[in-house]
């Protein structure tokens, strides 16, 4: 295990490029499964959830080359049973449980594990899955799954889960009869799995809406892509330029996808300046004031979930009021308590609200990250804090981050990793 230790004041500026989207590599990943020709992925970030899914992906007999962001797969799965130890590192090993019912008709995987941040739970797989056609038999240690033929499906997601909309396309890309998926989940990364899949030779409508029309066929190619930028990442690092009052210029990003959080950073006195479609310049000019509404998550084009740590952050240096509301998961909100010891003046209402009366200047502490997004919304809150920070369990931030402690000394960051 690793520890960040952070000297806290410094403004963060200069240029920084955006990472490959972690969230559609991953099942990205899993999609190579359903074919034996070569694929070639581009723009793949290393980082240790990326390690954990190639580690599955070569535990079923694939040949992977991973060279700088260059992901080259090839050769055929051997069995699909795929190591309990390396599921259970990772939730997002969930995916090839669809990407082998795709490629075998049959697939069995362990419970997947992941961060804590709620109940997550899997009825909604198993209704994709049951609603596809697939007998289930799910216990406390397997998920076995077996399709004895393809069917017509119509599929209503009673939420419109990611990842439950991704294991219905990555089986539906290889069933030659047409699936419909309505309440689907539409965010970057699913529509980026889409692509992919189109482009492997699978029929898709409707990418990038909330009903997708899919016609898939038995026999997939082999495909070239690149993967799209992380607007997670893109909008951590704006948060961060506007926290530690710096001027950051971030490259790789797309504008489109970068909606919502400069809506509400519009709406606390910043104003990020988009260059072109792939730039952005975020710049602190003046005190920030609380927005004029609730700071809450949303599907999308909504306030992604996966900035509520960070941003809560930042409202600690809004003058006001905010009130920050996620509804998704019941956790999220937990690690509210260590920037309270840090002298932020929040009140944790329940496990979905927070109320953040800014402007407060933040004192160094010994913390330890909880989760991944909440982990780098303390590394960012120590580097805007008046002396040394120490945040334990550092990979648990490397799950979702690539060279983070690099990339932010190369914006001025006083920061260092250190083995515990």
């Amino acid at each position: 295990m690793s520890k960040f230790k952070i000297i806290g004041g410094t403004p963060l500026k200069g240029e920084i490029s955006v990472s490959g989207n972690k969230n559609a590599a991953l099942p990205i990943i899993a999609a190579t499964v359903l074919t034996d020709e070569p694929c070639t992925l581009h723009n793949v970030p290393r980082i240790l959830d990326v390690m954990s899914m190639v580690a599955i992906l070569e535990d079923l007999g694939k040949t992977v080359v991973f060279e700088s962001n260059t992901l080259k797969v090839s050769g055929s799965i051997t069995h699909a049973v795929p190591s309990q130890e390396l599921v259970r590192k990772i939730r997002a090993s969930i995916l090839y449980l669809g990407a082998l019912l795709g490629r075998c008709r049959k697939g069995t995987i362990a419970p997947p594990g992941g961060c804590v941040i709620g109940k997550r739970g899997l009825d909604i797989h198993s209704d994709v899955f049951t609603g596809m056609g697939v007998k289930l038999n799910f216990s406390t240690t397997t998920y076995e799954a077996v399709l004895p033929d393809e069917q017509d499906s119509y599929l209503f997601l009673q939420e419109a889960s990611v990842t439950a909309t991704e294991n219905a396309l990555l089986l539906a890309a290889t069933v030659s009869k047409e699936t419909i998926i309505d309440n689907a989940a539409c965010e970057p990364h699913v529509s980026d799995l889409a692509n992919i899949l189109v482009k492997m030779g699978a029929k898709i409508k409707g990418i990038g809406t909330n009903r997708l029309k899919i016609k898939g066929t038995k026999k997939l190619k082999g495909v070239t892509h690149q993967v799209v930028a992380d607007n997670i990442e893109a909008g951590t690092f704006m948060i961060a330029a506007l926290c530690t009052k710096g001027d950051i210029t971030i490259k790789n990003i797309v504008k489109e996808h970068l909606i919502t959080p400069t809506f509400y950073m519009n709406l606390m006195g910043a104003k990020p300046e988009f260059i072109d479609n792939t730039t952005v310049r975020v710049r602190y000019e003046r005190p920030l004031k609380a927005p004029s509404r609730k700071v809450q998550v949303g599907l999308w084009p909504g306030f992604p979930t996966d900035l509520m740590s960070p941003m809560v952050v930042l409202t600690t240096q809004a003058e006001g009021n905010t009130l920050c509301h996620d509804w998704m998961f019941e956790s999220r909100m937990f690690f509210c308590d260590k920037l309270v010891g840090m002298g932020a003046n929040i009140t944790i209402c329940d496990p979905h609200r927070v109320i953040v009366n800014g402007i407060t200047q933040l004192k160094a502490q010994h913390l330890s990250s909880p989760d991944l997004r909440a982990g780098i919304a303390l590394v960012i809150a120590a580097m805007m804090a008046d002396g040394e920070s120490v945040i334990d369990n550092a990979e648990l931030i490397d799950r979702g981050y690539e060279n983070i402690d690099e990339r932010l000394r190369n914006l001025g960051a006083k920061i260092e990793r250190v083995s515990s």
